[in-house]
């Protein structure tokens, strides 16, 4: 019987050791590798969609505090900091405001003036390439179909992506000139009539290179909003089986 009693007392010390060390790596992972993200607006249409379940690589950009959990560490600047390249979907903390996580492509690097000229993006006085291409069609889980006009962009690297137009004259389709200070990014959605980003010099503005978190690698998941990620026995209808493993560009 004394012999049960210690094995028992072993088994639960091992299964709590076995737990705080899952729980370490757990942390590691998402502090030095990879942090899942969950898609919650429209803003990224139609690259992301509202359910999208994506992996964030934080190492990408080097390591700040934002890169830890909760932005704790004690960190100034970015330790093996490295500027993202043009084109890059990321994920960083909105430096006005409440520090959320917000993701949006990076169009404007240190240096750049960027303008917005009848819904064309112009960097350093050059107009990005923007085709016109079949609508952009989506579909709820209700039924319920729209369809928005949109563009594949070219960007003079060769790297390339879609956008949406969903408003002629949208509020943002004529700028100022915006010129990115050193140390920042400036980043845009890719919806483009209906996305916060830094050409809201009031609301979001220019990044500093300090809130990068990572850049968006894959989407893992995605779910058309019938189910939460919790609810297992719903995913064979709730998944769109057709954005898993996708990469981003």
């Amino acid at each position: 019987m004394k012999e049960d009693v210690i094995k028992a007392k072993g088994g639960l010390g091992e299964t709590i050791r076995t737990i705080i060390y899952a729980v370490l790596i757990a942390v590691v992972i998402r502090t030095f590798a990879y942090e899942p993200f969950k898609i919650p607006s429209e803003s990224m249409l139609p690259t992301l969609m509202i359910g999208d379940y994506l992996f964030v690589s934080k190492f990408s950009y080097g390591y700040s505090r934002h890169s830890f959990p909760f932005s704790l560490a004690p960190i100034s600047g970015r330790i093996f900091e490295e500027v993202p390249e043009r084109g890059d979907v990321a994920v960083f903390k909105k430096p006005i405001g409440d520090p959320v996580d917000y993701i949006k492509r990076i169009m404007g690097l240190p240096g750049d003036k960027l303008q917005m000229i009848n819904g064309v993006l112009y960097i350093n006085g050059t107009a990005v390439k923007r085709e016109r291409v079949e609508d952009y069609v989506d579909r709820d889980r209700y039924g319920n179909v729209r369809q928005i006009a949109q563009y594949r962009e070219t960007l003079p690297s060769g790297r390339t992506y879609l956008t949406l137009d969903t408003t002629i004259q949208g509020l943002m389709d004529n700028t100022d000139v915006y010129s990115v200070p050193e140390g920042h990014v400036f980043g845009m959605g890719d919806n483009r009539d209906n996305s916060t980003d830094s050409r809201f010099l009031s609301h979001v503005g220019y990044i500093p290179m300090e809130n990068l978190v990572g850049r968006a690698e894959i989407i893992f998941m995605s779910l058309d909003g019938s189910a939460e990620w919790y609810e297992i026995w719903k995913y064979p209808f709730a998944i769109r089986w057709n954005r898993i493993l996708t990469p981003l560009n």
